[in-house]
């Protein structure tokens, strides 16, 4: 009888070891500079899905796709509708909670056609719902979103282009 039980919690310890060093290796894939700040534990992560617009702007004599704003859907993890994602950059929540954030740190997307990841403090509140408490943000798992290199002329400024991109989102606030 001792033999299997001591079996059975053998396999249940290399098991948990396992989901320890899976998780570890999860958190490792974030580069440091998004980490959340210490003292902040994940509250909700949601997962967008929309464009990011750019408009054709001159820098000196020079033109360039300039970011103006995300304009996203969000979802839940069982991807029912959450929320959405605009300028601001804002996040806003079906219960009329919502974050203002700025980015402060970033780092390019492991995907080179795709926007960075970033990590986002949050600047004000509005509302009562599930974002009240939110602080900080990281932009993760981007997939396109990236403004063209090329294609911004004269006979172009002041257009928009949109650029569908989907990321994951995810909100910390205090321990």
């Amino acid at each position: 009888m001792r033999q299997p039980l001591r079996r059975i919690a053998s396999v249940m310890l290399l098991a948990a070891e396992s989901g320890v060093l899976a998780c570890s290796a999860a958190a490792q894939q974030v580069p440091p500079q998004l980490q959340a700040p210490a003292g902040e534990q994940l509250i909700l992560q949601v997962h967008a899905k929309g464009d990011q617009i750019y408009t054709c702007k001159a820098d000196g004599t020079q033109f360039q796709w300039a970011l103006k704003a995300p304009d996203a859907q969000l979802f839940d993890m069982d991807g029912k509708p959450f929320g959405k994602h605009f300028a601001g950059p804002a996040w806003e929540a079906s219960d009329g909670s919502r974050v203002t954030g700025k980015a402060v740190a970033n780092a390019p997307s492991p995907d080179p056609d795709s926007i960075p990841w970033l990590l986002v403090n949050i600047v004000s509140h509005e509302g009562n719902g599930v974002l009240a408490r939110a602080t900080s943000i990281q932009r993760l798992n981007t997939k396109g979103g990236k403004a063209p290199a090329s294609g911004c002329d004269a006979a172009l400024a002041g257009q928009e282009l949109r650029v569908p991109y989907t990321a994951d989102y995810l909100f910390y606030a205090p321990n």
